[in-house]
């Protein structure tokens, strides 16, 4: 069962290919002690990058790009503000906020 808390995801038998990405990169966020940027990459994709948010675009460590359906249900499945979601039994606890950096917003997850 996946959930996350308030949004429009409630419960389901499999944990979604999108919760599962976001998942991995929290994992590696983790590792880092860092959190989770994801920036509009052209139209069919977003970047991801793995770092702090307040430093500068060249200061955070690009990981990977994501197929945009799958950021964008990330989105869809969290909310702005504290949330909870389980993926494949383990529990992840993160904040989701919004800012610019270097004029290019970006969404970040903070492992919480």
């Amino acid at each position: 069962m996946t959930t996350a808390t308030g949004s429009a995801y409630t419960m389901r038998t499999s944990t979604p290919a999108s919760l599962r990405e976001l998942a991995n990169y929290l994992e590696l966020a983790l590792d880092a002690g860092q959190s989770v940027v994801v920036m509009r990459y052209g139209e069919g994709q977003r970047s991801v990058y793995i770092g702090e948010p307040a430093n500068s675009l060249d200061a955070l460590s690009s990981s990977d790009a994501v197929a945009a359906h799958l950021a964008d249900e990330m989105l869809a499945l969290t909310e702005p503000g504290l949330n909870r979601i389980t993926a494949d039994g383990q529990v992840y606890r993160f904040t989701r906020t919004h800012r610019y950096i270097e004029d290019r917003q970006a969404v970040i997850f903070a492992p919480a």
